[in-house]
């Protein structure tokens, strides 16, 4: 596995020939699970993070860091994402966004005119 972080102009992100490609897009940050192929046609993914910011001057800019993760390394990084994601499901404290969010929608709706 082999980690990356990028200048503005993208100038260190390694080559390879890309075969498929899935952006997924959670809040504020995008998500890319990209698979490139090497010269020898062996593929590897890469998962990249991106945010967009306001930067000094006022351009939006792109805050990005990327992963190289090759697939002798995918059962281990798997297993280990699963176990990570369970734990912090299990066991992470409830916040006030999430209690604010549910206590909501237990709401049921009302009809103004009844009132």
């Amino acid at each position: 596995m082999y980690f990356e972080d990028f200048d503005i102009n993208d100038s260190q992100e390694r080559n390879g020939d890309d075969v498929f490609s899935k952006p997924v897009r959670a809040g504020k940050r995008t998500y890319f699970f990209d698979v490139k192929a090497t010269k020898n046609n062996d593929y590897y993914l890469t998962i990249t993070e991106s945010k967009r910011r306001l930067d000094r001057d006022g351009r939006f800019v792109y805050d990005k860091h990327k992963i190289f993760l090759y697939k002798e390394d995918f059962e281990k990084f798997s297993q280990g994402l699963e176990e990570i994601i369970k734990y912090i499901r299990e066991n992470a404290p409830q916040t006030q966004e999430k209690t604010t969010k549910d206590s909501t929608s237990s709401f049921s709706d009302v009809n103004f005119e009844e009132l």
